[in-house]
C-alpha cells in the first residue's frame, strides 16, 4: 500500500500541495477561495511528474537486462513460480 501511494499518489498531488503550501505562506496561514487556484496547470503538473517518476521506476528497478526469465509451470502437481538465471546458469 505504501509503495502504491508514493508510486503513484504522491507525485499526482505534489504540485497542489506545494501550491497550497506556498499559499498559505505568502497569506500568512490563510487559505481561501480555492476556486481561484490554477488546477488545470498544477493537474498537468501532477501527470508530468507521475509519468517521470514512473520512468525513472522503470529503468532503476528490475533484473537485469542480461539474466533469462524462466515462466512459472508445473511440476510434479505443484506451480513453481517464475525466475531469472544468471547468464552462466542457462
Amino acid at each position: 500500500m505504501f509503495r502504491i501511494l508514493l508510486q503513484y499518489l504522491l507525485p499526482l498531488i505534489l504540485p497542489a500541495l506545494v501550491y497550497l503550501a506556498y499559499v498559505a505562506i505568502a497569506r500568512g496561514g490563510k487559505v481561501d477561495r480555492l476556486g481561484e487556484a490554477p488546477w488545470l496547470p498544477l493537474a498537468i503538473a501532477g501527470v508530468a511528474l507521475l509519468a517521470v517518476s514512473l520512468v525513472a521506476w522503470g529503468l532503476t528497478t528490475g533484473s537485469p537486462t542480461d539474466e533469462v526469465f524462466v515462466p512459472a509451470r508445473f511440476e510434479d502437481g505443484r506451480v513453481v513460480p517464475s525466475t531469472t538465471l544468471e547468464p552462466e546458469a542457462q
